[in-house]
């Protein structure tokens, strides 16, 4: 980047800016009472989330735990929920399916009902298998690297009532990737994108390409919270 971006420009750009006039956003937070874990993937497989993610959920009521699929055998104690955000599984995919004791606690999980929420590298963990590696299972596709690079800005729609959305209801959001799953959807899609339907979902998932930021669309959040809360 350094090469190509000049660094001290943008932060005498950035320095420049007025201090804000309105106080940082939070959240708006529930009444107090049972916390639920939102069990959330890290580690080196899955590096990325938005920081706003954990803050909503929490201001929802639930506890955000952290683990990492590649090292951790079990899910965090008491889970009563799943987030799966992006990272690069693809990198990682031997070691992945390296830890069968957690695999098969999370195909378990998932189809008991455990509300699950996965983006990206996320659905690419739970397909069935990555690279012709085994992954979870949950999702009855196959995911492949391609030499095609997939960035989008999309506006998606939801395509029926679920986990997260409302049909019909509309969301920005983005993709980067360069992996294809095989079929797109099955079932019930997560979203149309362009009219086409993509991803997976239930009443209990969620699981497509699709990054959004919940901050702009905090009904996202509080949807699955209340998932977890009744779970």
């Amino acid at each position: 980047m350094a090469a190509c971006v000049d660094l001290d420009a943008v932060l005498a750009i950035a320095a420049s800016a007025p201090e804000l006039d309105r106080p940082a956003w939070s959240p708006d937070a529930r009444a107090p009472g049972p916390r639920p874990v939102v069990a959330v993937a890290g580690g080196r497989a899955c590096t990325f989330r938005y920081t706003e993610t954990d803050e909503l959920l929490r201001a929802a009521g639930c506890d955000v735990v952290a683990f990492d699929p590649l090292s951790d055998h079990q899910l965090p104690a008491g889970t009563r929920g799943l987030y799966l955000g992006g990272g690069f599984p693809e990198v990682h995919a031997a070691e992945l399916a390296g830890n069968h004791r957690l695999r098969a606690e999370i195909r378990s999980a998932v189809a008991d009902g455990l509300p699950t929420v996965a983006e990206c590298a996320g659905l690419l963990y739970l397909a069935d298998r990555l690279d012709g590696t085994e992954m979870v299972g949950s999702i009855r596709a196959d995911a492949a690297m391609t030499g095609r690079l997939t960035l989008r800005y999309p506006v998606a729609v939801a395509a029926s009532d679920n986990l997260l959305a409302r049909h019909g209801e509309r969301v920005t959001g983005h993709e980067f990737h360069r992996t294809q799953v095989t079929p797109a959807h099955t079932g019930s899609p997560a979203w149309c994108i362009d009219d086409e339907p993509v991803g997976f979902a239930s009443a209990t998932l969620h699981a497509s390409y699709l990054h959004t930021h919940w901050a702009g669309h905090p009904q996202l959040a509080e949807r699955f919270a209340d998932a977890v809360h009744g779970a």
